[in-house]
């Protein structure tokens, strides 16, 4: 290992650096503050119990009338994918030509907390999709599935194919128990039962401890001190601000699907076993026959890329696709190098299909 030698004249150095930015977040900070999320502009199309369906505004020619349905996770809010004007996967979708629609789960309370998995793919997105079928007069549409959201989309496109023209996936879980998968075997060894029986729905405060806890140096501490170097640099604080209120902005998850879901997918890892069942039908990944792409990101420390990838070996279709992102679960959708090959990749993907 090598030896770290540190003068007086070099300790010196650093201290007064560090004041130097400590100094200059007086002026920065201030500023910096009162961030908000969001940089496009939509209108609620549609409403089921809390769950609403936004349509954003176009910014460009639409260069495909098939629409893109964004299905996000139960876990945060939607918001990180459309954090600000430079790091925004939906305004660099809409740029491209694309009619994107979104899907917010909104808050759930306590009267939701019997929702179950059939509720939320079978009910409340199938609403969706039929609702945008029938404004567009379109067939199908595109689903886009991020992470959990993901996993729903999987279902309910192999559920109701005949609904669904293409399907993307991203940093999606598909095997539960693959190599490396932390969050997996964290969730084999909890009490679901309990804890649900216990607590009615799951707090998202909860949920955000035991996530960063899989990287507690990386996520709960060394990002701190970084930003130390970024203090005098008023954009880097505001993304940073960005980031953290969408970090903990997190909604309680509806008590018993959470129990469906640790249990049926996490716990027994049934999804590629062909056991489960929503709303009494099996989903079976071989119903998968339409065109899908498989996005995931090569550093996911949630989503593992064996867990994305195991999507290949089950589905059905002929027309199977997998594209690497070189980052991190979260990265995938805010740093600026997936911006430079995501939304891209998935205009070109769709235009040939």
């Amino acid at each position: 290992m090598p030896r770290i030698c540190l003068t007086p004249e070099k300790v010196s150095t650093e201290l007064s650096a560090v004041a130097g930015k400590l100094a200059a977040a007086n002026v920065t900070w201030p500023v910096a503050q009162n961030v908000e999320l969001g940089s496009c502009a939509r209108q609620e199309v549609f409403r089921i119990d809390k769950v609403v369906l936004y349509r954003y505004r176009p910014r460009a020619a639409l260069c495909n009338p098939v629409p893109v349905l964004i299905i996000y996770a139960l876990v945060n809010r939607p918001d990180m994918i459309d954090l600000q004007q430079d790091r925004s996967l939906i305004r660099s979708l809409l740029d491209r030509g694309l009619d994107i629609y979104l899907i917010d789960w909104g808050y759930p309370d306590d009267a939701d907390c019997g929702l179950t998995l059939e509720d939320y793919i079978c009910r409340y997105v199938n609403a969706t999709v039929d609702f945008i079928c029938d404004v567009t007069k379109q067939p199908r549409i595109n689903l886009l599935g991020i992470c959990q959201g993901g996993t729903f989309s999987v279902c309910y496109s192999a559920l109701k194919p005949e609904k669904i023209r293409n399907l993307i996936t991203t940093v999606t879980p598909i095997d539960f128990h693959a190599t490396k998968d932390m969050l997996s075997h964290l969730f084999r060894h909890i009490d679901v039962d309990l804890l649900v029986d216990s607590s009615g729905n799951i707090s998202g405060e909860m949920l955000n401890i035991i996530f960063l806890s899989l990287k507690p140096f990386r996520l709960a501490q060394q990002k701190y001190v970084h930003m130390v170097d970024r203090l005098d640099d008023v954009e880097a604080i505001q993304t940073f601000l960005r980031m953290e209120k969408w970090i903990f902005d997190s909604p309680a998850l509806a008590g018993e699907a959470f129990r469906e879901f640790a249990r049926n997918f996490y716990q027994n890892n049934d999804l590629i076993k062909g056991k489960v069942s929503i709303g009494n039908r099996r989903v079976d990944l071989r119903a998968l026959r339409m065109p899908v792409l498989n996005i995931y990101a090569s550093n996911d420390h949630l989503v593992p890329p064996p867990a994305s990838l195991a999507l290949g070996k089950y589905v059905g279709s002929d027309d199977y696709e997998v594209l690497e992102f070189p980052g991190g679960h979260i990265g995938l959708y805010v740093s600026l190098a997936a911006h430079e090959l995501v939304p891209g990749a998935i205009r070109e993907w769709l235009s040939l299909r």
